[in-house]
C-alpha cells in the first residue's frame, strides 16, 4: 500500500502531517482502536487530531450519516431542514453563537472568521499568538512551533505566500497582555481583530489565564476590534459551549471543527448577528461560499455528535479519564526524576520534557523535542498511537476505557524509563 501511495500521491499522504515513518498505512478503526494495514491493533490517543471525540465509528454517528445519505447528497440550492437544526442547535449550545455558518473544515472557518473582522471593521491588521495554529491559508500561516531562531519573528510556515499577507498579522505572546497592548499602541486604529486558541493545543496545552482571556475581550471591546476563539480543538471536546463556557469570557467570533463531527468533515463559525449579516447571503459585503457546506453528511454528524456531547454526564466521564492519565504519568515523572512536566486539560494529556509549568511559548524554547517525539514513536510502536511529532497533544475518546488508560501508563513507564538509560530524557 505505501508503495503505491508514493507512485500515486507526494509522499504518500494526503496531509504532511501524517507522515509518521512505520506504520505507513491503515485499514479500519472501531472505537478506541486502529489497525494497521498489516493487521496489528493500536489504542489511539492521535484521535485523527482530536476528531473522534466520541470514539471511532460511533453508532449513534453511523446511523445519522446513513440516514441522512438516504434522502439526499448534495443539492446546493436554499437551505435543507438538515442544515437548520444543525445551526439551531450550535446556537443553542455555544454562548457567542447568535448565528451560525457551516464550512467544510477547520481551516475555512478561521479564514471566513478572519475575512469576516476584516470586512466589518475596514481594518487591515490581526494579531495572533507565537504557538497558536490556525489553518493554512494565508493570513494565519506563520510562527507556530518555530525554532529559538525564528519564534516571535517572520516565520511562515509555507512558501508561496505573498510577504504582505504574512506582515498583515502581529506575533503576540500568550498569557502575556502587554504583547498585545503594545501591538494596538503601535498600530491604533488598525487591528482588525485578535484571533487565538484559548488553550493553544496546538504546542500541546498552555493553559490560559483568566486575567489574559478577560483582558483580551477588554482590550478588543475598548478598540473596536473583533475578538475571535478559534475553539476548532477545544469546542465540543472540553465542554458542549467550548472553553468559553467554562472560562465565561464571550468571544465575537467563535470556530470550531475537528470533534464537531466525530470524524467527519465539518466546521463551522459563529458569532453576534450584527456581524453575521455582514455575510453576502444576508446582503452584506463579504462574500460566502462553498459549494459543500452543509452538505447531508456533514450536518447529520454534527447533529449527533453535537447531541452527544450535550449529555450531561459525557465531560465528567472524560475529565475523570484525563486526570487518571495525567495522575500515571506524573508518578513516573516523579519516581524517575527526570526534567519533565505533565499537563492537559479535560482528556487531552502532554508530557513535556522540560520544567514547567508552562505559561507561553517562550516556556518550551528549550524542551527537548527529541525526547518527546521518541516517547511517541515507542509507545506507538508498543500498541499506543501518538503523533511522533514534538509538542502534538494526545486524546482521550469517550471509547477509551479505564483499562486501556491503565495499560498505557504501564507501558510509558517502561518506555520512558529506556529514554532515561539511554540518555535522551534526563
Amino acid at each position: 500500500m505505501w508503495a503505491r501511495a508514493l507512485r500515486a500521491i507526494p509522499g504518500g499522504v494526503n496531509s504532511a502531517t501524517r507522515f509518521i515513518g512505520p506504520p505507513y498505512a491503515w485499514s479500519h478503526a472501531a472505537g478506541a482502536y486502529i489497525y494497521d494495514a498489516d493487521g496489528r491493533r493500536y489504542i489511539d490517543y492521535h484521535a485523527a487530531f482530536g476528531a473522534t471525540l466520541l470514539g471511532h465509528a460511533d453508532e449513534r454517528v453511523t446511523t445519522a450519516v446513513t440516514e441522512a445519505i438516504r434522502e439526499h447528497d448534495l443539492i446546493g440550492l436554499g437551505v435543507t431542514e438538515l442544515e437548520i437544526q444543525c445551526a439551531e442547535l450550535l446556537n443553542e449550545t455555544i454562548p457567542s453563537a447568535e448565528q451560525t455558518i457551516l464550512t467544510m473544515s477547520g481551516s475555512e472557518s478561521t479564514f471566513q472568521a478572519v475575512r469576516l473582522a476584516r470586512g466589518a471593521t475596514g481594518r487591515d491588521l490581526i494579531i495572533k499568538f507565537q504557538g497558536c495554529f490556525h489553518g493554512w491559508h494565508d493570513s494565519v500561516a506563520r510562527n507556530v512551533i518555530s525554532t529559538v531562531d525564528s519564534a516571535y519573528g517572520m516565520d511562515p510556515i509555507s512558501s508561496g505566500i505573498l510577504p504582505p499577507a504574512l506582515e498583515a498579522t502581529l506575533i503576540a505572546e500568550f498569557n502575556d497582555l502587554s504583547s498585545v497592548e503594545h501591538l494596538f499602541a503601535d498600530h491604533p486604529d488598525r487591528i482588525a481583530a485578535i484571533i487565538l486558541e484559548p488553550i493553544p493545543h496546538n504546542v500541546g496545552c498552555i493553559l490560559p489565564d483568566q486575567e489574559f482571556l478577560e483582558g483580551l475581550r477588554q482590550m478588543c471591546t475598548k478598540h473596536g476590534s473583533v475578538l475571535i476563539f478559534d475553539e476548532v480543538i477545544t469546542g465540543f471536546r472540553h465542554a458542549p459551549g467550548g472553553y468559553q463556557q467554562l472560562c465565561g469570557v464571550t468571544p465575537d467570533l467563535t470556530t470550531f471543527g475537528k470533534a464537531m463531527g466525530n470524524g467527519h468533515p465539518v466546521a463551522g463559525m459563529s458569532g453576534s448577528q450584527s456581524l453575521m449579516s455582514q455575510f453576502s447571503s444576508a446582503g452584506g459585503p463579504v462574500l460566502l461560499a462553498g459549494t459543500f457546506n452543509g452538505g447531508a453528511v456533514s450536518t447529520a454528524a454534527a447533529i449527533a455528535t453535537v447531541t452527544a456531547v450535550n449529555d450531561p454526564g459525557f465531560h465528567s466521564r472524560l475529565f475523570a479519564k484525563g486526570d487518571r492519565m495525567r495522575s500515571g504519568l506524573a508518578g513516573i515523572v516523579e519516581k524517575l526524576g527526570i526534567t519533565a512536566h505533565v499537563t492537559g486539560f479535560g482528556s487531552v494529556f502532554i508530557l513535556y520534557f522540560c520544567d514547567g509549568p508552562v505559561r507561553g511559548y517562550r516556556d518550551l524554547l528549550d524542551h527537548n523535542d527529541l525526547a518527546y517525539a521518541e516517547f511517541h514513536r515507542r509507545m506507538t510502536g508498543r500498541g499506543f498511537a501518538m503523533l511522533p511529532m514534538s509538542l502534538k497533544r494526545n486524546h482521550i475518546s469517550d471509547a477509551h476505557t479505564d483499562e486501556h488508560i491503565d495499560l498505557t501508563i504501564e507501558a510509558a513507564e517502561i518506555v520512558i524509563g529506556e529514554l532515561v538509560m539511554e540518555g535522551i530524557a534526563t
